[in-house]
């Protein structure tokens, strides 16, 4: 098959958009990859691997990982969720997305072999399954793999993890993890291995006694084990300090917005250092830091008038993005933002959280996804909270309307869902 052809084959399986809008196919089963790696040959299993999950902060952590691992000079595999414009993102060699032929290939590979698994697979199952022998005939010398959707159920959930980390838990897809954030740790501690150390960065008392009940080698817990102990705004990042279990590092400048990347790039030293049993030199720790780079996460895309992507999709998110908004950039300026919600997300709660009270335009669209919420539902909830608001009939449409209308000085911020700023990166010259 060619790229075009393998892509219809995907999309013709059940995908994650629409496993999240009828729950009730949504049946936990590891059954169908356990044989799909059998028929492979375990794929999973041909390189060691570093399994990242947590409701927010993933794939910043899975992509500083990697940037830790290339540093020290290995050939790194890469599987994150979800893209922003090319599905192939979701796949990298070395930072690299997976060329149109090799994605072409390790789909066809997985499509001849899904008969002989005994059952149709899920679209999601079929990407990590490609992913898995893209690594294997690659190869890499390590994979940083991230949970598509909890933990325990997932289909990344088949590789027996050199080292797991949970970057927090917070309430997102509560209609399939739970209602409680017990019930979501209980989730995301199901990629636990009992002769794997874990890095957990959510320090809340109750979540930290489910994530120790499931075993894990040791507990590298955020405060005790490692912290980041000093997080300053500084030019175009952040100045931090670091403290491991094994080593201190002063003085780092990251390249990323927002206090709470310090603590997901705290994470990612902390997980390197695990899967060593040694520290990073000081020196590969700055080299990371200084270019490592995280799409769509506080993600300046222009400078008069600013523009600023952020891919917050619950409240957690949403809230420091409003908070390193409110930090790193004039708050005189004045804001327009352009928002778009998937269902099932509480529009007036979303936007409260992003600080949406301080806009003086909320121009709201629907993001490009089977599952987009009514943008007259969001245009609605900011009108209640007292802000002028429109609605567009796609993100660039929006986009271009808040352009339109932006002073030079002023603020815009594209958020609310990662599709929306998908379809707006893909809208602006990078």
């Amino acid at each position: 098959m060619d790229l075009g052809d393998a892509l219809a084959w995907l999309d013709r399986h059940q995908n994650l958009e629409r496993m999240l809008a009828d729950v009730t196919t949504a049946r936990p089963d590891l059954g169908r990859m356990r044989r799909l790696m059998d028929v492979m040959g375990h794929p999973e299993g041909a390189c060691p691997v570093i399994h990242i999950t947590g409701t927010n902060g993933k794939t910043s952590t899975a992509r500083m990982t990697t940037q830790l691992l290339m540093a020290r000079g290995l050939s790194v595999g890469t599987f994150t969720s979800p893209h922003l414009a090319r599905i192939n993102e979701r796949m990298c060699r070395n930072g690299e997305p997976i060329s149109d032929g090799e994605l072409a290939e390790v789909l066809t590979d997985i499509a001849g072999l899904e008969e002989l698994a005994g059952d149709r697979l899920t679209w999601f199952e079929a990407l990590a399954a490609a992913a898995f022998r893209y690594f294997a005939d690659t190869p890499v010398d390590i994979a940083v793999v991230e949970v598509g959707l909890g933990g325990r159920w997932d289909a990344t959930n088949v590789v027996d993890a050199a080292v797991s980390v949970v970057t927090n838990v917070g309430f997102d897809h509560v209609e399939l993890l739970g209602p409680t954030r017990a019930d979501i740790a209980a989730e995301k501690a199901g990629i636990i291995r009992s002769s794997a150390p874990l890095v957990l960065g959510e320090p809340d008392p109750e979540l930290v006694a489910i994530f120790e009940a499931e075993g894990p080698e040791k507990v590298l817990l955020v405060g005790r084990e490692y912290a980041c102990e000093r997080n300053d705004l500084a030019v175009g990042g952040r100045s931090i300090d670091l403290r491991t279990p094994a080593a201190r590092y002063q003085g780092v400048w990251l390249d990323l917005h927002g206090r709470h990347q310090a603590d997901n790039f705290a994470a990612a030293v902390t997980a390197v250092e695990s899967f060593f049993a040694a520290p990073t030199s000081e020196k590969l720790v700055r080299e990371a830091a200084g270019s490592v780079r995280s799409p769509g996460r506080l993600e300046i895309v222009g400078r008069r008038p600013l523009v600023i992507l952020d891919g917050a999709k619950n409240l957690e998110g949403a809230r420091s993005a409003a908070a390193a908004i409110a930090e790193e950039f004039d708050d005189s300026m004045g804001r327009i933002m352009v928002v778009g919600m998937l269902v099932g997300k509480d529009a007036g709660e979303m936007l409260r959280a992003l600080g949406a009270a301080a806009a003086r335009l909320v121009i709201a669209c629907p993001p490009p996804s089977p599952r987009a919420q009514d943008p007259e539902v969001v245009a609605e909830a900011a009108r209640s909270l007292g802000v002028e608001a429109q609605v567009a009939a796609s993100v660039p449409e929006a986009l271009d309307a808040a352009l339109a209308t932006a002073g030079a000085d002023e603020l815009i911020l594209v958020t609310g869902s990662l599709y929306v700023v998908g379809a707006a990166r893909a809208s602006v010259r990078l």
